[in-house]
C-alpha cells in the first residue's frame, strides 16, 4: 500500500518564457549565474519537502546543459549539503550515471554520503540518455550493446565494494586490483575506505525498456525500480515484468513491490484550471525530450515541429490531456488526484513509494505551492498506511 510520497526534480532553473511559443530548446543558453541558480532552488524544494513531510527528494545527475533543463552535475555532493540543511528528508540519486563515473571513485562518493547524511542518502544508478553526456566522458551510449556491458560490469564491482570487506574483479572493462607490487607484497584484493554503514545499500534504478535481462539483472541485485513518465508508466507490462524476473529468482514479490510509478501532476481548484496552468511546463517537457524519444507516440515530423515556435496543433503534436488520458500526466484537483492515486494503490498493492512530480520547468514558487497542496489535501487520505509503514 502507498505510504511514501516522493518526487523527481531534474534541476531546471526557472526560465522568463515557457511553452510552445517561447524560446525554442536549443536555442536557450543561459549564463553561469542563472544556471548556478539551482542550487538556492534546490535547497527551497528541499525545505518545503522536509517540512510537510514528503519521503524522498530525487535529483539527476546532468552535465552541458547551457540550455537550463538539468544542470545538477553531482547528486552526492549536494545530498550531504540538503542533509544539513533538513531534518527528515531522504535524498535521492536518480540518478548517478555509472558509465560517467570509474565504479570505485563512484562507490567512495557514496559511502561518504551515506556517513555524513546519516543513512539519508539514497543510492541509484543509470545508464544515460544523453549523447553530448556519455560520450563526451568517453564512455558508448550510440553503441547500446556496449552501453549496457560497461554498466553491468560497474554495477557488478558497486556491490562488490559495498558489501565485501575485500574483493577483486577481473572483466572487461576493468582489472581490480591491477596486478602491482605494493609494498613487498603482490596486490591480490582491495578494499573500498570507507564502505556504506547502512548495509545492505538500497539501490534504484530506472526502468525503461523492461527486457528480460534488464529485469533479471536489477532483480539480482535487489535493486529496486522507478517506472516514470512515459505513455507505459499507466501499463502493467514493465511491472509485471519486474515482478516476473523475481519469480524466476525465486522471489515472490507483490504486484507493485520494490517499484515507484511516476506521474506528473498539478493540482488547480478546477481540471481546466490545472489544464491551463500546466499546459506550458508540458510544452517545454516536449521540448527538450522529444528528439531525445522520451515523448511515447510522437512523429518524426511532429517532432520537428516542436523544435520551432507554434504550429503544434497542425502537425497533430500530441496534447497534455492526451497523455493525461494514458494516465501519465495529472491535472485537476486534490481529490481527483486522491482518486487517481487510490486507484493506482488498487492496481498494485505491493507498491510503497508514489512519485508525484512537478514538470519540467515548473517555477520554483509553484512547486513550493505544490508540494505543500499534496501535503495538506492528498496525503491525509494515505495517513492510515503512512502510519502503519512507520511503525
Amino acid at each position: 500500500m502507498i505510504s511514501k510520497f516522493v518526487t523527481v526534480y531534474p534541476g531546471h532553473i526557472d526560465m522568463p518564457d515557457l511553452g510552445q511559443q517561447a524560446t525554442p530548446a536549443n536555442e536557450r543558453n543561459f549564463t553561469n549565474d542563472q544556471l548556478a541558480s539551482v542550487f538556492e532552488k534546490t535547497e527551497a524544494v528541499a525545505r518545503q519537502m522536509d517540512r510537510f513531510g514528503w519521503d524522498t527528494l530525487w535529483l539527476a545527475e546532468h552535465h552541458f546543459q547551457r540550455e537550463g533543463y538539468e544542470v545538477l552535475p553531482n547528486l552526492l555532493m549536494v545530498a550531504v549539503h540538503l542533509a544539513h540543511l533538513t531534518e527528515r528528508l531522504k535524498i535521492g540519486c536518480g540518478f548517478n550515471i555509472a558509465p560517467m563515473w570509474h565504479p570505485l571513485r563512484l562507490a567512495e562518493d557514496y559511502a561518504v554520503a551515506d556517513i555524513l547524511t546519516k543513512g539519508r542518502t539514497v543510492f541509484g544508478v543509470g545508464r544515460g540518455y544523453h549523447t553530448r553526456e556519455v560520450e563526451t566522458f568517453g564512455s558508448p551510449l550510440q553503441d547500446q550493446a556496449a552501453n549496457r556491458e560497461l554498466f553491468e560490469e560497474q554495477v557488478e564491482i558497486l556491490f562488490k565494494a559495498f558489501h565485501s570487506d575485500r574483493f577483486s574483479h577481473r572483466g572487461k572493462h576493468y582489472p581490480l586490483p591491477p596486478d602491482v607490487p605494493y609494498r613487498g607484497y603482490a596486490l591480490k584484493d582491495i578494499t573500498l575506505v570507507p564502505r556504506p554503514v547502512n548495509l545492505p545499500v538500497e539501490c534504484w534504478q530506472p526502468i525503461v525498456s523492461a527486457t528480460p535481462r534488464a529485469m533479471d539483472f536489477m532483480v539480482k541485485y535487489d535493486i529496486k525500480g522507478a517506472v516514470g513518465g512515459g505513455a507505459a508508466t499507466m501499463a502493467e507490462g514493465p511491472i509485471a515484468a519486474y515482478r516476473d524476473a523475481a519469480a524466476r529468482a525465486g522471489k515472490h514479490w507483490q504486484l507493485g513491490q520494490n517499484l515507484t510509478v511516476g506521474i506528473f501532476f498539478h493540482l488547480a481548484r478546477t481540471r481546466e484550471q490545472a489544464i491551463k496552468e500546466m499546459t506550458p511546463f508540458f510544452e517545454e517537457h516536449v521540448k527538450m525530450f522529444a528528439p531525445l524519444g522520451f515523448v511515447p507516440g510522437i512523429t518524426p515530423d511532429q517532432v520537428t515541429a516542436t523544435q520551432g515556435r507554434g504550429g503544434w496543433a497542425a502537425a497533430g503534436v500530441p496534447t497534455l490531456e492526451h497523455f493525461m488520458k494514458l494516465g501519465s500526466w495529472f491535472a485537476g484537483t486534490p481529490d481527483d488526484l486522491v482518486e487517481h492515486v487510490k486507484k493506482l494503490e488498487a492496481r498494485f498493492p505491493g507498491m510503497e513509494h508514489i512519485n508525484l512530480s512537478t514538470s519540467l520547468c515548473t517555477p520554483q514558487a509553484v512547486m513550493l505551492e505544490q508540494f505543500q497542496w499534496v501535503a495538506e489535501e492528498v496525503m491525509p487520505s494515505f495517513r492510515t498506511t503512512r502510519s502503519m509503514a512507520a511503525q
